[in-house]
């Protein structure tokens, strides 16, 4: 009997391949018997196309959206049928077929009569002899994988008949097992919707095959039908709403429950995935479609549908499945396709200096044995303290609870938002996490290897030749700003010189790569938190950047995203209290010291000591005037090279980088104008530390480009630019050998081994401690436990304009200690928890005869008794406190402080698997098809 086929053809905004279709269907040496139009909607003049065409009914439909539904459309308004011979050919207005497509499929369903469904070998419109796809399987877990995907066609799979499953463009179904089945399923409105049917048939005990000699022309996959393009992260969502549909549709119903429970979690960890193959659109569309699914409607009912139609077990498709072993290698053969470059032979070169051979690793062995010798006297040490540093906690879990949200005890102790710093220290702490203030003495004999090492990697951004890079590193190293920060203790600032080049190396690439723009963010999170000072130059060059390379904005402005949300908590803080302002105040230890002038910051001195020359000067009985004078000219030939590359070539890379120092001056000259804390009443300006670091890494990057330029006479230069450097900062590679560094070597502990031992286990426990100061006053404070650490400090105490209610009553308590008031303290200390009292020592002068009075005061208290002289000071002892209640726990930070954790958890570890390379320095050129293939979506994952 003679098979009828009606031709069901669908079109949506397809004008432009319209008329191509509709003359090859005109063309076919076995024409369709009648022709089925279905218009979803077109604006673009199809509807017109269609009616003009030779189709025996045209059906405008708006109701529907998705291939799947059109087609069901048709089929419902054509004519009964009339034989069980009769046969449907699915077509979308893109599906352009050869001639002799039709009757090869026909001719492959005729000879057996047990086929329900063929499938054409689809072909790549723009590519005619590329195979789009052709073939579908499923893998062990379900994912769906094409069997030809993306290859030229020599005829290697015209010998492949028998498949799982056909794609919907182009199949031949069956019209009576169409009906059977019903249809395609609607929770599957494009991709997997020819699996779907294909597989259902199959377990319906029909068989399909695929006709290699039926070629048809295709535009794109079942997604983009109908549209002109589709994102990456869309593409996913779909694919992957289609693959959880049929998962939960497949299941047996004893393991049903479990799959439900597993949607979520499985869509955590997959955007986990997602992250680490730089595809962060996606995790939305991940969870998004795990929600849908886990409340879909659509289930049931193809549940009961498959149910229905079902005849053989899954055992009897089997053999036609993709083994994991298969899937695996597939996938790794997509993910790693070689190195080759497909158009010239060849691999692509690359032209910058090694690390290895170009001199990185020689100048960072330089910084280590340069930094161990300058920081020799805190070999053995496991802690350091003076200028701005202090011990850390003594275990890892307390520096973690107090990132983000919680008990600050501080100033009286409250409940509220922590320095982003905190988690910088949480962090540096981990990795000695044994003893978390070793860190910070391994930093400090770390700090000049790693600084230039950093100054190396973004040089290479600037020149291609060896010398350059390795001279800005070393300079970088033994940066003014840099040993300054290291001599006088501001970690934060520390901390800035050693990310800067690297936050530079990532962030020019974040907008062609989310690796290093991840890495980007995460360095900008630690720069923000370390330094606020620097946070609007910052931002200012992201945002500047951005509007340079449009082509990835949203990757570049992106890097401020983790930084936003580590801040967000001690903004809303400052802002609600009225003190916006003091958001850019240095986390960390207030320290005072000499104001910086114009001159000093420009020749990279963060305070008046311009870098140890006035000290070097006074030795000898000299002013300040030659210390100048030999400071700039050592630096008269960085200076020097750094400007004049402006005029040589390489400019356009020279003229960003002084701007880039020009902004870091401008910061550095107003932190000094900005006085936000105070300390023993005297007002603290900002430290410049952070301003002056980008400040020297624009003119760094700057000599870079000029050496550069210089080609085969680099040499002389660079070695004199790099002696002169190290020479200027001679008196701060001294400071710590000779003493005069404020920082010192540390054995951990902040108040007397006494007060430590009965302390232990106690953490409410206060001990009163006194400092007299040259103003002739004497500053107290109460610290709780075994004493207040750097990473309990709090700008939001420090940058308070008045006392708090704690603060003031431990004032008055102090003033009456030391003055023989006569008052009664007793209700006092118990109130406060008080059970010692320590008076630090003092110099000479009026903090001495402060000193003295309130050695003299304490002394005669009858209701304290004095334990002695120890190495923090003069200790005396409350003997009348209840030590009841001193073991408490102090209050939680609640639901508030778990979310911001979280949130901040989820933020930092989504940033950091971005962050994860996962691809190889060289790239290969691709091929037009390759280019253009959706390759790693993740459809090929089991989960």
């Amino acid at each position: 009997m003679h098979a009828r086929v009606t031709a069901i053809l669908v079109a949506r905004n397809g004008a432009g391949s319209l008329t191509r279709t509709l003359a090859a269907l005109d063309a076919q040496t076995r024409r369709p018997d009648s022709l089925i139009a279905v218009d979803i909607a077109s604006t673009d003049g199809s509807a017109g196309i269609l009616g003009a065409s030779v189709a025996s009914q045209v059906i405008a439909t708006s109701h529907v959206r998705g291939f799947g539904a059109a087609v069901a459309q048709g089929v419902y308004n054509a004519p009964p049928p009339e034989s069980d011979d009769e046969w449907l050919w699915l077509l979308g207005h893109d599906n352009v077929p050869e001639p002799t497509a039709l009757a090869a499929l026909l001719g492959a369903v005729e000879i057996a009569p047990s086929v329900a469904i063929a499938g054409p070998k689809l072909m790549r419109a723009d590519e005619p002899d590329t195979i789009a796809e052709y073939g579908e399987t499923l893998t062990r877990f379900g994912a769906a994988i094409a069997l030809v995907e993306n290859e030229l066609d020599q005829a290697q799979y015209d010998t492949l008949s028998d498949v799982l499953a056909v794609a919907a463009a182009g199949m031949l179904v069956r019209r009576s097992v169409w009906t059977a089945l019903g249809g395609f399923d609607p929770g599957l409105p494009s991709a997997d919707a020819g699996l779907d049917l294909a597989v259902r048939a199959r377990l319906a005990g029909w068989r399909v095959v695929g006709v290699p000699s039926a070629r048809v022309a295709s535009a794109g996959p079942a997604e983009l039908f109908g549209r002109s393009s589709v994102r990456v992260a869309a593409l996913v969502r779909i694919r992957r709403a289609a693959q959880l549909h049929r998962r939960m549709v497949y299941s047996r119903a004893v393991l049903l429950p479990l799959h439900w429970l597993l949607l979520l979690p499985l869509a955590l960890l997959r955007s986990m995935g997602h992250l680490i193959r730089k595809q962060p659109g996606a995790v939305g569309g991940e969870i998004g479609t795990a929600v849908r699914t886990a409340f879909s409607g659509s289930i049931a009912p193809a549940r009961r549908n498959l149910a229905r139609t079902r005849r053989v077990g899954w055992k009897a498709i089997a053999p036609l499945r993709m083994t994991s072993a298969v899937a695996r290698e597939r996938r790794a053969g997509r993910r790693d396709p070689g190195l080759v470059d497909t158009v010239g032979g060849g691999v692509l070169p690359r032209d910058r200096a090694s690390f290895l051979s170009g001199g990185g690793i020689w100048v960072m062995l330089l910084a280590a044995v340069i930094g161990v010798v300058v920081f020799l006297p805190f070999l053995g040490s496991s802690a350091l303290s003076g200028g701005g540093l202090i011990p850390l906690s003594p275990d890892i879990a307390s520096l973690w609870a107090r990132v983000g949200y919680g008990w600050q005890d501080v100033g009286g102790g409250f409940v509220g938002a922590s320095d982003p710093f905190v988690a910088v220290l949480a962090v540096l702490g981990s990795l000695t996490f044994w003893s978390p203030s070793l860190s910070i003495v391994v930093l400090y004999f770390l700090a000049l290897p790693l600084a230039a090492a950093g100054a190396w990697w973004a040089a290479t951004r600037v020149s291609e030749r060896a010398w350059p890079p390795a001279i800005a590193a070393l300079v970088w190293a033994v940066a003014p700003p840099f040993l300054n920060d290291l001599s006088t203790g501001h970690l934060g600032a520390v901390l800035v010189h050693i990310l800067l080049p690297w936050f530079a190396f990532a962030l020019l690439a974040a907008a062609r790569s989310w690796s290093a723009s991840g890495a980007a963010g995460l360095l900008f999170a630690a720069i923000a938190a370390s330094a606020p000072s620097v946070v609007p130059a910052l931002v200012l060059l992201i945002v500047v950047l951005t509007f340079a390379r449009p082509t990835g904005a949203h990757r570049t402005i992106g890097v401020i995203i983790p930084a936003a949300f580590l801040v967000t908590p001690l903004v809303a803080a400052q802002v609600l209290r009225g003190t916006p302002l003091a958001l850019l105040a240095d986390p960390g230890m207030v320290v005072t010291s000499s104001r910086a002038s114009g001159w000093h910051l420009a020749l990279g001195s963060p305070d008046a000591s311009l870098s140890g020359w006035d000290a070097v000067g006074r030795l000898f009985g000299l002013d300040a005037a030659p210390g100048y004078l030999v400071a700039a000219a050592l630096l008269l030939p960085f200076a020097v090279v750094a400007i004049a590359a402006v005029f040589l070539p390489g400019a356009r890379r020279a003229i960003p980088a002084l701007a880039v120092g020009l902004l870091g001056f401008v910061t550095a000259v107003a932190a000094t104008h900005v006085q936000l804390v105070s300390t023993a009443a005297h007002p603290v300006t900002l430290w410049p530390g952070a301003g002056l670091s980008l400040y020297w890494l624009g003119l760094t990057a700057s000599v870079a480009v000029g050496l550069d330029a210089f080609r085969r006479g680099v040499v002389l230069p660079g070695l004199l630019i790099a002696v002169a450097s190290v020479l200027a900062v001679a008196p701060l590679l001294a400071a710590v050998l000779v003493g005069s560094s404020p920082v010192r070597a540390s054995d951990g502990t902040l108040l007397p081994a006494y007060v430590n031992a009965e302390a232990s286990g106690r953490p409410r426990l206060g001990t009163l401690v006194l400092t007299p100061t040259d103003s002739g006053g004497i500053s107290a404070r109460v610290d709780r436990g075994t004493g207040t650490t750097l990473d309990q400090l709090s700008t939001l105490v420090s940058t308070r304009g008045s006392l708090s209610a704690a603060e003031a009553a431990n004032a008055r308590l102090a003033g009456n200690l030391v003055s023989r008031s006569g008052l009664d303290v007793t209700a006092i200390m118990k109130r406060d928890g008080i059970r010692f009292v320590l008076l630090r020592p003092a110099a000479d002068g009026s903090a001495g005869e402060v000193f003295q009075r309130a050695t003299e005061a304490l002394g005669g208290n009858d209701q304290l008794t004095p334990i002695g002289n120890t190495s923090r000071g003069t200790l005396w002892r409350y003997e009348a406190l209840p030590l009841s209640g001193l073991a408490a726990e102090p209050p939680s930070a609640g639901l508030v402080g778990t979310g911001i954790r979280l949130a901040l958890a989820v933020v930092f570890v989504a940033t950091l698997l971005l962050a994860i390379p996962t691809g190889r320095g060289r790239r290969r050129l691709a091929s037009r098809a390759e280019r253009d293939a959706p390759a790693s979506l993740g459809e090929d994952d089991d989960a």
